[in-house]
Order: C-alpha cells, then structure tokens, then sequence
C-alpha cells in the first residue's frame, strides 16, 4: 500500500498521508514519498493550492518510533532521518502553491511540526494538538523549529516543556490553525477555503508567499526595503498588469500565471 496517495481536482492538489493503521507516523518510506511528491507538485501549473490531509483515526502521530528503534545506537541513521524530515518541512514553505493542513485527531510531535510548516491550517473541533517528545526522552526539537515561529515562544515552550496536548479551539487561539470547523464540514469547509485562494494567479501566490518567508524574521527597515523591491518588480509581471487593467476596466481578470 502506498504511504502517501496523491490526487488533482482541477486547481487543488490533496496529498493524503496513508498508513492509518499507525495513525499516519512518518517513517522514512512516507516521507521520501512525501518528498517526491512535493518535489512534482512543484513544477505543476495547474495546481494552485495543496491540502495535507491524513486517512485513518489521526491526521499524523508523528516519527515511526518502532522504525527509530530499529537503528539504535545509529548516529548516521538518525541524523538522516531528521534531515530528510526537516527537508520535507522546509520545501512545504519553498512551493509556489499555498498548503492547507486539513486536521482531524491527533497531530502529535512531528505531525503537529507538519501542521506549523503548511501555510495555512483548518482543523475539526475535536482535533488535539502536542508535542510530547518530553516525556519519552525526546525532546522535539525539530517540531520545535516551525511551532515557536508560529505561535511564539511562550506557548511553543508551554507545549514542548510539558507535552500536554491542545485543544482545536486552543490552537486556533495560539494562531496555529485558521480554523475551526466541525467533523462533518471539514472537506467541504477545507475545499471552500482553497477555492477562494485558487481562483488567483499562481504566480502572484507564488511571489507572495516567497516574500512572506523572505521578509518575516527581518527588521522593519530591512523587511520594507525588500517589499518595496518587490513590489516594484511585481508591478511588471503580466498578471499584475492584467489584474489592473481589469479592474479599471471593470471585467474579470484572465491570469496566465506569469
């Protein structure tokens, strides 16, 4: 059975983690998979936002512990195997398109990292969130990377120091989801919400969102003297001259994703 399962639908791409039997933990095969395929997405055009989503119980528990025991004592095999994670999480943020994490039950460890490294996050009102590589011994230091720049020292040291799990509504609240919906409306509400994000030129979310991550952990003199580069080599993409020129025309836009 494959570990991860791609499919297209139009504009979207949904990537579906799929060992549901081990509630979706990223052994070495899953996230080689996972890779690959982020690696394809890449260069598709006509895919204009990714959802993360897992099948099974849980949306993903993390590192396959069982696989980590197998190598003990294995210097070499760990730090591959936490390389080739950080990689995968890293090229989550290098992607053109946007990628929604579509969370139901557990994310735990390095699956509530992979929830912190996707741009965007909806989960279902039961979902529950931790990080309690602690109280194995294992301090999780690589989910640590993502979660406290996206919820902020404090409540990322709060869950990396006690290992407690969150609630969907706490997460909202710490900013590591967008939001909250019931069991039920989760597809429908994750398929709304990249609808309305997909509707716009691939390149301008492209662009966008590579300055997002370029200009973030800057100073505010430095982050504006970068936006104000880019937006001025914004201005003479072909979408953004056909985005304005619609507007004053009052029609439609028609994006060539260039």
């Amino acid at each position: 059975m494959d570990s991860i399962l791609f499919e297209q639908n139009d504009t979207l791409g949904y990537l579906t983690l799929n060992r549901p039997d081990q509630r979706n933990a990223l052994s070495l095969a899953l996230m080689q998979e996972l890779q690959a395929q982020l690696n394809q997405i890449e260069k598709n055009k006509e895919i204009k936002v990714l959802i993360i989503k897992g099948n099974g119980p849980a949306f993903c528990s993390g590192h396959d512990l069982k696989e980590l025991m197998q190598h003990k004592n294995d210097l070499h095999y760990y730090r591959n195997i936490f390389s080739i994670c950080s990689e995968m999480m890293q090229t989550l943020h290098h992607l053109p398109q946007p990628v929604i994490a579509q969370v139901h039950g557990v994310a735990t460890a390095a699956g509530c990292q992979l929830v912190a490294a996707c741009d965007l996050a909806i989960a279902e009102t039961q979902a529950q969130f931790a990080t309690p590589g602690v109280k194995i011994g294992l301090f999780c230091s690589t989910p640590m990377v993502p979660l406290s720049r996206v919820i902020g020292r404090r409540r990322a040291l709060e869950m990396l120091l006690t290992g407690e799990f969150i609630s969907a509504d706490e997460a909202k609240h710490y900013g590591l989801v967008n939001k909250v919906v019931p069991f039920d409306h989760l597809d429908e509400e994750v398929k709304r919400f990249a609808e309305r994000i997909a509707q716009y030129s691939l390149f301008t979310l492209g662009f966008g969102k590579k300055m997002f991550y370029h200009q973030i952990d800057q100073d505010e003199t430095t982050a504006y003297r970068c936006a104000t580069e880019a937006m001025a080599m914004n201005s003479l993409a072909f979408d953004a001259q056909e985005g304005i020129t619609a507007a004053i025309e009052k029609r439609k836009p028609v994006w060539k994703d260039r």
